[in-house]
């Protein structure tokens, strides 16, 4: 059996839109929260907060834009959430967020789970379905399941594109 490194776990990662019937095992979603959890965050406040939806009619009031039709066919879909009116940490809840969704993603395919982050949605229609507290912003939903395509790697710009030394 060949073990991913960290490294190849990161760039072998694609967005998964098609995915398998099976539910994903809840000692395996566990796995993917606690990546999550453990997460950085300023000053360690963790404004954050997670909904997994499973229900398959709430799924499919998600799927309602031409970019997202997939989601309703997806094991789980997280609805990530950052509390943006926290004390001190406020204004980095929507960073704090983006850092454990991403744990979560790159988790979740190590241990074989595809995902797709989403940021097509209507979050006044998410929010009052799923009651979220006003003061509480929805950074974005990911969904999560086990792949039903292998998408080939997308082209990426050079690194001297993205990256500089010392200035722009």
């Amino acid at each position: 059996m060949y073990i991913m490194s960290y490294l190849d776990v990161i760039l072998t990662r694609r967005s998964i839109r098609r995915y398998e019937t099976r539910d994903i095992p809840q000692d395996v979603l566990e796995n993917i929260f606690e990546a999550g959890r453990q997460s950085p965050s300023a000053v360690n406040k963790q404004p954050i907060r997670f909904i997994a939806v499973t229900d398959k009619e709430l799924k499919k009031f998600f799927s309602d834009a031409l970019f997202n039709r997939f989601i309703k066919d997806a094991p789980v879909v997280l609805v990530g959430c950052a509390d943006v009116e926290a004390l001190l940490t406020g204004k980095w809840a929507v960073v704090d967020t983006c850092i454990a969704l991403e744990n979560m993603v790159i988790a979740a395919w190590s241990l074989g789970v595809g995902s797709c982050w989403i940021g097509a949605f209507n979050e006044e229609k998410i929010k009052k379905l799923l009651n979220i507290p006003e003061r509480w912003k929805i950074v974005a939903l990911v969904t999560f399941g086990y792949p039903a395509e292998q998408p080939r790697p997308r082209k990426k710009k050079k690194i001297e594109e993205l990256f500089s030394f010392n200035n722009f």
